[in-house]
């Protein structure tokens, strides 16, 4: 059998590497001879496919430049939109998201249109982008991004005549986007992109950046409604006399009278929908990147280890875990209810300090059971047999970024805390319980993710590995009944049982059916990591929920405002709180990740 001889590097390189689908054949060629030598020859390693790209780094620089560039400009639009004294308005960024969204939104269409007609498109797809779990639940906060624009426009269309056309048109053009990009990231987070590559570097960026400016408008606006909301209920508080003081610009349509019944339901309700969209825009950049890194990439699936992992919840566990994050989530609900109520509609000062006191106790047990959790996780993991993953892993690498990234937020309103603590006079049992609760939040994050990230480079257990050989040669046998196994396990001379031929006494046939369909059994290791897994999972779900739907101890305790002052304790908050509720739901979808590989 021939084998079809590897084209030299200079009979593939050309310098216009973004042609379309006819201009590709040198690469397209290449990469279809060596998959359809693979069929051939399944146990010789396959070469290395040589890039048909002059400069591939270049192509990405270019990319990363108009990314960077979109989003200055959109970060220095909604943050000046959020100011009155600035004179740029809301309408203006609307109108600026508008466009950017209708662009991606095109570009979409050309690409899912581009690849379907082009066969050798996508030569490839990366097993670890995009799984399952993850594109579940992009589909879910998806669902709530729609409902808060169904909200959005009937708020606006409640009194359309004195507002500007671009704000009823934003949200409709939003629930396309998000309708448009949730399919688009179901059907295409695997792919491994060899056609239009600078095009597609590009566009994956332009969508990424379109993202993360539709994240900071939903940010800073939700800011700014939690702001005034706590500024119309408490006119004498120093963290609203900072509002006035910098002139923060009102919510949308202060001017406009809103009086009726079904538009206040409108309006209170796209802004607690807010959180899920935050973390769908987050959630898609974060898929989008990865796409962005497999643009021309070749995956070897010889030495690339694909695992097929299977979520299975409530199989081979103690329900420890679950039980005790289900309690710590419905307790956390119930502390978040009455924080809500007791800070919110009560003026006394008594009732906002056993508000305070119950929410820093509940987290403290809660983070202080984590860590220790945590500490427990690690320690187990000394005693893992598994292998490390070091193989190429995009997908692992923005998670381990974007964890370590993400907790810089917390850590940094955790030590802002400490030092105001620590140098103000006089101390009360308040300000003992924000220095416990600040130290144990930075315990908890540093802890959890040495766990993670040891978690996610584990190589998932091989079930097999205590079967002899005689065994693992029958695995890929098709087993009818046991007197077809007898046929092909003869006494001696057998290639299937080699070990018969040298006098080892012969397993019996319906032995080896039966160890071979008898359940695997699990052992301790494992089983103790799902548990840590699964209780680490539903209590970062609960400690989202209560900063994400309105817990804000930063502001309604006074220690850290009456020392930092009203300008500059507002601006830490508001700047490095939102990483610190992202790093909540991105642990939870790399603990899941942990859980099932576990």
């Amino acid at each position: 059998m021939s084998e079809e001889p590897v084209r030299k590097d200079s009979e593939i390189r050309h310098p216009n590497s973004s042609m379309g689908c006819g201009h590709k054949d040198d690469k397209a060629s290449l990469a279809s001879s060596q998959i359809a030598s693979f069929g051939h020859q399944p146990h010789q390693p396959p070469s290395t496919p040589a890039s048909k790209e002059v400069w591939k780094k270049g192509g990405r620089m270019f990319s990363i430049l108009l990314a960077v560039h979109l989003a200055l400009l959109a970060c220095t639009l909604v943050s000046s939109g959020a100011f009155e004294k600035i004179a740029v308005h809301d309408y203006d960024v609307f109108f600026l998201l508008t466009v950017m969204m209708l662009i991606v939104i095109v570009w979409i269409i050309f690409y899912l249109v581009g690849t379907s007609r082009c066969p050798d498109a996508i030569l490839c797809k990366d097993s670890h982008a995009g799984p399952v779990w993850l594109r579940g639940g992009l589909i879910l906060f998806a669902i709530f991004s729609l409902v808060m624009d169904v909200f959005k426009i009937g708020y606006y269309s409640s009194f359309y005549s004195c507002l500007s056309a671009i704000k009823i048109i934003y949200p409709i053009v939003q629930a396309i986007f998000v309708a448009v990009q949730t399919y688009f990231l179901w059907v295409s987070a695997k792919d491994c992109v060899h056609v239009h590559l600078n095009v597609t570097r590009c566009g994956l960026m332009l969508t990424l950046t379109t993202n993360l400016a539709v994240w900071m408008s939903a940010v800073t606006d939700e800011s700014v409604h939690k702001a005034h909301s706590k500024l119309k209920k408490n006119m004498t508080d120093d963290i609203f006399r900072w509002l006035l003081k910098v002139g923060m610009r009102s919510s949308s349509a202060e001017e406009c009278n809103c009086n009726s019944q079904i538009c206040q339901i409108f309006k209170n309700g796209y802004f607690w929908l807010y959180p899920f969209n935050i973390e769908y825009s987050l959630f898609a950049s974060a898929m989008v990147y990865v796409m962005w890194k497999n643009v021309g990439r070749f995956i070897d699936h010889h030495s690339h280890h694909i695992h097929r992992l299977k979520f299975r919840l409530f199989r081979r566990t103690f329900f420890v875990g679950i039980v005790l994050g289900l309690i710590t989530l419905v307790s956390g609900l119930g502390v978040l209810i009455l924080y809500e109520v007791q800070v919110n509609s009560s003026t006394e000062s008594s009732k906002k300090r056993q508000a305070l006191t119950m929410y820093y106790i509940f987290n403290i047990v809660c983070l202080g059971l984590m860590s220790l959790v945590c500490i427990g996780g690690s320690v187990i993991y000394r005693f893992d047999k598994r292998d490390m993953d070091r193989h190429k892993n995009p997908t692992r690498t923005l998670d381990v970024a974007l964890l370590m990234g993400a907790a810089l937020g917390q850590y940094a309103i955790s030590y802002y805390s400490i030092v105001a603590i620590v140098a103000s006079t006089p101390r009360d049992a308040i300000s003992a319980l924000n220095l416990t609760y600040a130290l144990l939040m930075i315990a908890q994050h540093t802890f959890q993710n040495i766990f993670i990230i040891e978690g996610l480079h584990r190589q998932p257990p091989k079930e097999d590995h205590k079967h002899d050989s005689r065994q693992k040669d029958l695995y890929g046998l098709t087993f009818v009944n046991i007197n077809a196994v007898s046929l092909r396990v003869p006494d001696s001379g057998s290639t299937l049982a080699p070990s018969t031929a040298s006098g080892t006494e012969a397993m019996n046939p319906s032995d080896l059916v039966r160890s071979l369909t008898a359940p695997k059994k699990m052992n301790w290791r494992r089983k103790f990591l799902r548990e840590i897994s699964m209780f680490l999972l539903l209590s970062n779900i609960i400690l989202w929920i209560m900063p994400a739907f309105g817990a804000r101890p930063q502001f309604d305790n006074d220690t850290e405002l009456n020392f930092y002052g009203d300008s500059m304790w507002p601006a830490i908050v508001d700047i490095c709180l939102p990483f610190g509720i992202f790093y909540r739901m991105h642990a939870v979808a790399s603990l899941l990740e942990v859980y099932i590989m576990s």
